[in-house]
């Protein structure tokens, strides 16, 4: 049986659901990043027909690829017990289930730690090292610190690949990566719609989320070269909130204490848009936040307007496309025809009037 620390089976039935609304393509996107053309700061050579709706892409099938056995076992370790994973979860169970359609069966364990840690990454793939998994997937906790390690495993005959949001290091042996590509794109998106919306001039803090972790210091760069673009623009703070909802709120506290006439607040994981929200409304800033993702209590928040925008992922599309090429590298097959080295999955810039729609499309919330 499958391990999981947290399960969401009403968002899944929602999920499922809400399948048919976004039976949709991807297209137009540009380096995996989508505008939703709204909004003050929407792409101007971003062009799409529906992209929030095909925000989170439901409608998967899998390919004609044959299977060389009946049974497969997969590990899975990621950064941090989460309602992001659990999303992604929900796209590894819907593949699991396309494959026992088909006479194949797949199990698989899926843990994290309650708080992200590359120590403790470390210690469950050394607990890992003779088990008999036919894949071990890694969302990189540290990409300096954790390469080293999976290329260690590969040399060592094991069968390893990356996933979710958290690539290895350029150069690090892993077999494959399904998740986000443009880590930094979307820092730098985000960061220009808060520049755009605050006129290009104003005081900034960034939240980035958890030390070393490949996605967070992407987006935390993508944002910073963003700010130095303009003169009239100044980042006053970072912090580091270790994807804690209440470590966000506490900094962000911290942060309009020591700049009250704060402008902008950018946000570069999934828990720290709810923390700075919460502390923005209980100070009465009037900061701007950008962030990313798809927390109910941070889309709320979009809805009322103290979030301005959030970069949502399609977790679900991860999840299915990790287990659907694990199963190829399980076989002994590598990067090429059947699946490429980096499986880039979209995020899509979200706005306040895109916001009821997701909160239906994902949680059945009016």
């Amino acid at each position: 049986m499958r391990k999981t620390k947290v399960r969401n089976r009403i968002l899944l039935m929602t999920l499922l659901g809400a399948a048919f609304l976004t039976a949709c393509a991807a297209g137009g996107a540009e380096d995996g990043v989508e505008a939703s053309g709204s909004g003050e700061a929407a792409a101007e050579d971003v062009s799409t027909a529906d992209p929030v709706s095909c925000a989170v892409d439901f409608d998967h099938a899998l390919d004609d690829y044959v299977p060389k056995k009946d049974h497969y076992d997969f590990y899975f370790t990621y950064k941090t017990v989460h309602p992001w994973w659990d999303a992604v979860a929900l796209g590894m169970e819907e593949a699991q289930r396309q494959f026992l359609e088909k006479g194949v069966t797949i199990t698989y364990e899926y843990m994290a730690p309650n708080g992200a840690s590359a120590e403790d990454q470390i210690q469950r793939l050394q607990k890992v090292r003779g088990r008999d998994f036919d894949v071990i997937g890694v969302d990189v906790a540290d990409e300096d610190i954790i390469s080293p390690i999976l290329d260690e495993m590969v040399d060592a005959g094991y069968k390893v690949m990356t996933f979710s949001s958290s690539d290895a290091r350029e150069g690090c042996k892993r077999i494959a990566y399904v998740g986000n590509t443009h880590n930094y794109q979307d820092g730098a998106d985000l960061t220009e719609a808060l520049c755009s919306k605050l006129g290009y001039k104003g005081k900034v803090a960034i939240l980035v989320g958890s030390v070393g972790a490949p996605c967070h210091e992407d987006r935390a760069r993508g944002a910073e070269d963003t700010i130095a673009k303009y003169p009239d623009m100044e980042i006053v703070a970072k912090e580091y909130d270790m994807d804690s909802v209440d470590l966000a709120y506490d900094l962000t506290l911290q942060i309009l204490q020591e700049t009250p006439d704060l402008d902008g607040i950018i946000c570069c994981n999934m828990s720290n848009p709810v923390g700075a929200a919460r502390a923005i409304t209980e100070v009465g800033s009037d900061a701007v936040i950008v962030g990313m993702d798809h927390d109910q209590e941070a889309l709320h928040y979009l809805k009322d307007g103290v979030i301005y925008c959030l970069g949502v992922q399609d977790c679900y599309s991860i999840g299915y496309d990790t287990i659907r090429i694990a199963v190829k590298i399980a076989d002994g097959n590598l990067p090429g025809e059947l699946f490429e080295e980096k499986t880039d999955e979209i995020t899509t810039v979200i706005y306040q009037e895109d916001a009821a729609f997701m909160l239906q499309l994902l949680y059945g919330d009016d």
